[in-house]
């Protein structure tokens, strides 16, 4: 095989290692921050891994048509190894700082969606119920005034059919028969 490819191939892999390593600091980081559940990391891991394996094959394929030397795995282990010596830390507070970025944006946006719609939502509503507690109390107004009003109109035969009633409520007939119903009942 050609040097010149075997150079290439190694290159190759050793992108592919950093970028191996960049991927699985950020997911790292990011399941740290956002505390997945343990099914959601385990998922995460196998797509992480699958990624990973997709990558490295599609850059062997690009370099050397696909074909595993020993220094394929010395490139992905130097790129592992650089990634992890250099550009680690780095990448991991820009993904904190990233992670917190987003989150104070998702805040403030939605901060300003409550400002914009949900304020005038409540004064709105605020509005409707004290129309309609306003209403209700002029309704019973009104009402009261028309009992008053009309208050001789309807006593006085409340009052004449009233005394009947009474008796006839409490005659002994009327009794047993309640009794006997309240006995039926509790069966």
């Amino acid at each position: 095989m050609n040097p010149a490819i075997q150079w290439i191939t190694l290159l190759y892999m050793m992108l592919a290692g950093t970028a191996m390593g960049l991927a699985y600091d950020s997911y790292r980081v990011l399941s740290l921050k956002l505390s997945f559940p343990k099914w959601l990391n385990a998922l995460l891991d196998l797509l992480y891994w699958l990624w990973a394996a997709l990558l490295v094959f599609r850059m062997l394929y690009a370099g050397n048509q696909g074909q595993l030397r020993f220094y394929v795995f010395l490139g992905l282990f130097l790129g592992v190894w650089i990634y992890f010596l250099l550009f680690s830390v780095t990448v991991r507070h820009f993904v904190v700082m990233l992670i917190q970025s987003i989150q104070y944006t998702c805040r403030l946006l939605w901060r300003a969606v409550e400002i914009i719609i949900g304020m005038p939502l409540r004064w709105l509503w605020r509005l409707l119920r004290g129309t309609l507690l306003l209403l209700g109390r002029i309704l019973l107004f009104i009402l009261k005034l028309l009992l008053r009003l009309t208050k001789p109109i309807w006593v006085l035969p409340v009052r004449w059919i009233s005394p009947p009633l009474s008796r006839l409520y409490h005659s002994a007939w009327m009794v047993r028969l309640s009794e006997w119903l309240t006995a039926w009942w509790k069966r």
